[in-house]
């Protein structure tokens, strides 16, 4: 398995303009994560991450309650719980496209019914650790031409 791209993911966060601090290194991604991620970086990671306004609605739904929203924008910050889940959608996302090596691939993929995810989209999997492990375990066999 490859190692974990935390530049990528942060870029995808909003890097540092959105983060407030460069993101260099996994432990960096960590503390980041465990603090909360500034509610623009959620913001930026949803026009980004996807493509279509449902798909923007799956990742808005996955991250943060839609009663909750108003509360996270006036706070300024996602709790912990929210960041690991933003975290995940980001991660997810870079793993693709390193696999697909094409942003619009890598969003059919995570937004797509996959069979071997029990017709699951990969992006709604994300809700949990061991769903999103279960798409990286696939993304992995996929770039390394490993049986799936």
């Amino acid at each position: 398995m490859a190692a974990l791209n935390a530049p990528r993911i942060a870029a995808l966060l909003g890097g540092k303009r959105y983060l407030g601090r460069e993101v260099r290194s996994t432990a960096d991604l960590e503390r980041l994560v465990r603090e909360g991620i500034p509610y623009r970086s959620y913001l930026y990671l949803v026009k980004h991450v996807a493509t279509t306004p449902e798909q923007r609605g799956v990742v808005e739904k996955l991250i943060v309650p839609r009663t909750t929203r108003l509360r996270r924008e006036r706070e300024g910050r996602l709790s912990r719980e929210e960041s690991e889940r933003a975290e995940r959608v980001a991660r997810l996302r870079a793993i693709a496209e390193q696999v697909f090596e094409s942003g619009a691939e890598s969003v059919d993929f995570l937004y797509s019914p996959h069979p071997l995810l029990g017709d699951a989209a990969p992006a709604e999997l994300a809700s949990t650790d061991l769903g999103a492990r279960r798409v990286e375990d696939l993304l992995w066999k996929l770039e390394y031409s490993l049986p799936v």
